[in-house]
């Protein structure tokens, strides 16, 4: 048998591929946009939802280690993978569309379902809970940030 941690990191691994529907012309319109001063951590971000993700992956092995193949352990691998498909959907369906404020909007999901998936997984596991703390702290900062791309570029909202 597979270990779950093997196929939740492959899972996680693999829609986490998404953002490659990225292409070219796209990425060239987002890096003509103006930037707020204070964003100086921008080379950081890769590494930072690298992070992100890989604690996703961990609370939801801790969740499943808890009641494998539990219906509520199920449902909630369902809402850790929607939450993981808002967060990488977010770079592409934003160039595709050139629409800061699709970002925005998806940011906002993320942030909701992130917080939804939050309150469930907290009773389940402390650990589990502790280990999505990162993607509840930075998908305020990367909405936040989004948002004042939208005023600095409004062109481009």
């Amino acid at each position: 048998m597979i270990p779950s941690w093997i196929i939740i990191g492959a899972v996680t691994f693999f829609v986490a591929l998404g953002s490659f529907l990225i292409t070219p012309r796209d990425v060239k319109w987002f890096a003509h946009l103006s930037r707020p001063r204070w964003l100086v951590f921008e080379p950081l971000i890769p590494i930072i939802w690298t992070v992100i993700f890989i604690c996703g992956a961990a609370s939801a092995n801790v969740v499943w280690q808890k009641n494998p193949g539990g219906i509520i352990t199920w449902l909630l691998m369902g809402l850790y993978l929607l939450v993981e498909m808002i967060t990488v959907a977010y770079i592409p369906v934003m160039l595709r569309f050139r629409s800061l404020k699709a970002g925005e909007i998806l940011g906002l999901m993320g942030l909701i379902s992130g917080v939804v998936l939050g309150v469930c997984v907290l009773p389940i596991s402390g650990l589990a809970g502790l280990l999505l703390l990162p993607y509840l702290v930075w998908t305020p900062i990367g909405t936040y940030t989004t948002d004042e791309l939208k005023e600095i570029n409004p062109q481009d909202a």
